[in-house]
């Protein structure tokens, strides 16, 4: 992606992509919004070069004026577009929206819909388009089942089969959702996404935000964000339906999302905080716990621990990583900071900008190499960064 950019700040507007402050191989921008809270996003490099950024936005996760929105960056601009508002259910909070482009050409976008901060009672909602991303089709339901999660990006195999993961956030009957029964699973579609069959990965509990890519050995790796707040667990397959235990790795993980991507070298680049649970002696009572008291949810009883405990939720979402894996993920020597702070996130407050963190991450190749970021900052804006693998070696 041969984008132009505005070398120096002066007084260009924050969607301008622009060379950083101190450092020459860093692009960045910030993505126009219209809303106080902006989270979750995802990035997708269309054929043409183009790369759009979808995620949500409103007044705050969990309340019902959250909603999907795309910009892009056209191929050979420096300037990310007005964003565009692709959802707008006045009674769910649609969230954790995701791009993929069909072997037939088509993008679609998927997204998770809940009642106010009730993960348990989510559903996964599509949208379609056949001119990338200009117009689209209705919304219809994906999938169904009460509690169903996404965050990560479909994949097509080269037998036909298309995997989708996600994660089941499940609760007894009564039980206020905090995730401590969460576990991930493969939806697995052979007739280009008609129909779906799920596949639970085993002894997954706590195990969330599944990514699979398939290596350059043509086996599969998935990654798994942590509801310990311990570390990165990782889990493989030869076939995308049958999937080892999720085991521990040595990348820390504090219940917050990651993401990776396999190079065009067969390297693998992964963002994430550099942060677990030991960072943290403060914790949160659960991810909506800003919420809950507006909630029509009284008579809701906390949820009690699963065989594996309780989710943990508070862990500094600081610092923001890339880190590169020159052997298939087993080891991840090579790692440098994209922002640091204190990362306090024990409040998704945005009105008052209480919240300091960077999370979310999502990361894309484009065709001539470059590495193009975005994640979370401070649950006020989408910030944009681009950089060369060679940058995360700081030469």
């Amino acid at each position: 992606m041969n984008t132009n950019l505005v070398e120096a700040a002066g007084a260009a507007p924050d969607n301008c992509v622009r060379t950083a402050y101190a450092d020459a191989e860093r692009k960045e921008a910030f993505l126009p919004t219209p809303c106080v809270q902006n989270h979750a996003a995802n990035l997708h490099v269309l054929e043409n070069g183009d790369l759009l950024c979808v995620w949500f936005g409103g007044t705050q996760e969990g309340i019902p004026d959250v909603s999907i929105y795309m910009s892009r960056l056209a191929a050979g601009t420096g300037e990310w577009s007005a964003p565009e508002k692709l959802s707008d259910d006045p009674t769910r909070s649609e969230q954790n929206p995701v791009l993929f482009t069909a072997p037939n050409g088509q993008l679609w976008l998927i997204y998770t819909a809940q009642l106010s901060g009730h993960q348990n009672t989510a559903i996964v909602r599509r949208r379609i388009s056949t001119d990338s991303g200009k117009t689209w089709s209705p919304v219809e339901t994906l999938f169904g089942q009460p509690g169903t999660f996404v965050r990560q990006p479909i994949i097509a195999l080269e037998s036909g089969a298309w995997i989708c993961p996600v994660f089941l956030c499940r609760t007894e009957a009564g039980e206020r959702w905090v995730g401590n029964n969460d576990v991930s699973a493969v939806m697995v579609s052979d007739d280009e996404g008609v129909s779906w069959t799920l596949h639970e990965v085993p002894d997954s509990v706590g195990c969330v935000h599944m990514n699979v890519h398939v290596l350059h050995d043509g086996s599969l790796l998935a990654l798994y964000r942590s509801r310990w707040a311990d570390f990165v667990y990782a889990s493989r397959s030869t076939d995308g339906r049958e999937w080892s235990a999720p085991q521990a790795t040595e990348v820390p993980n504090n219940n917050s999302s990651i993401q990776f991507i396999v190079l065009k070298n067969g390297h693998l680049a992964m963002v994430f905080n550099e942060s677990d649970a030991s960072h943290s002696s403060a914790r949160r009572s659960s991810l909506y716990d800003d919420i809950e008291d507006s909630e029509d949810s009284g008579e809701l009883r906390d949820q009690k621990a699963s065989a594996r405990g309780t989710a943990f939720w508070g862990a500094p979402r600081a610092p923001m990583s890339l880190a590169i894996s020159e052997d298939g993920g087993k080891t991840w020597r090579r790692r440098r900071n994209l922002e640091i702070g204190d990362g306090y996130c024990m409040t998704n407050n945005s009105a008052n900008q209480r919240n300091r963190e960077y999370s979310y991450p999502s990361i894309v190749q484009s065709g001539d190499g470059a590495l193009h970021i975005a994640y979370t900052w401070f649950r006020q804006k989408i910030k944009y960064v681009r950089v060369d693998e060679s940058w995360v070696r700081g030469r």
